[in-house]
């Protein structure tokens, strides 16, 4: 059976071709990756334009919705969860509250404290978005078995574990 050749696979020949002298094996797997990752983004800021969000309009949103009811975090669990920073979150919030799709509250154990809530317009509109979201991935993973799914999500898991790590140092 012959593989199928992609452009990464371009890419890698043509850098060996130019600089023999490297090992650009990573390549094989982070430039797919990364482009995988690019292409991902478009399709779900499609999947998003159909209900009229942002990609990090949804982040957000959905970083509420599944924290439970009712529906509320810190912005600082919302930083955490989103890895932004405290400067883009209060931006974001902001932009959320005027669209009706989150409100701040006081925190009731911390004085200067603020929770962010999702709205039932927000809660609403995340489970429209996480529907067509899982709808569209699904046929996206639909030429992979459910063992290669799950061979992909292990890889992926100790992968991200390993650069998660490296980036805490």
């Amino acid at each position: 059976m012959t593989r199928r050749r992609d452009e990464v696979d371009q890419i890698v020949d043509a850098w060996r071709r130019e600089r023999g002298d490297l090992d650009v094996e990573p390549l094989q797997v982070l430039s797919r990756i990364s482009r995988l990752a690019r292409l991902l983004d478009q399709a779900r800021g499609a999947a998003f334009a159909d209900h009229d969000l942002d990609g990090w309009e949804f982040d957000v949103l959905s970083a509420l919705r599944r924290v439970g009811s009712p529906y509320e975090l810190s912005p600082g669990a919302l930083i955490q969860q989103t890895l932004v920073t405290s400067g883009t979150m209060t931006n974001r919030v902001d932009r959320l509250e005027k669209r009706g799709f989150v409100r701040r509250r006081p925190a009731p154990n911390d004085r200067r404290g603020v929770l962010v809530q999702l709205t039932d317009s927000g809660r609403a509109v995340v489970d429209d978005a996480m529907v067509e979201l899982l709808d569209h991935e699904r046929e996206l993973l639909s030429n992979l078995s459910g063992r290669d799914r799950d061979r992909v999500a292990s890889a992926l898991r100790t992968l991200l574990s390993a650069v998660e790590n490296r980036s805490e140092e």
